[in-house]
């Protein structure tokens, strides 16, 4: 199993949004993230920041790679687009962060 952390940003005033719409996060976009590997997800909101801080458990780099070229993942980047930092082509801006510890 591979952990990995990751951050992003919101917009100013979106917080509640964000949390709104994963939320009610589409159940297409819950088995793409299975059928590619991915479970125990969180992200997590520094209030002071605005900066999300996701960690996920996948089973295999590229096998969750494929999961951005989706048809619905690519429908959720875009749905998403409005409310937080996003690349030209709307996929969230990222930055992978380093595990420095982790306890099981």
């Amino acid at each position: 199993m591979i952990h990995k952390g990751f951050k992003m940003k919101l917009y100013p005033g979106q917080e509640a949004e964000y949390e709104k719409r994963h939320n009610e996060l589409w159940q297409e976009m819950k088995d793409m993230i299975h059928e590619h590997g991915g479970k125990n997800y969180s992200i997590y909101l520094d209030k002071e920041t605005l900066t999300l801080f996701g960690y996920i458990e996948i089973e295999d780099e590229e096998l969750w790679a494929k999961g951005a070229d989706t048809a619905i993942n690519r429908k959720w980047w875009d749905f998403m687009a409005d409310i937080m930092e996003t690349n030209p082509d709307n996929s969230p801006v990222s930055t992978d962060l380093d595990l420095l510890f982790h306890l099981d």
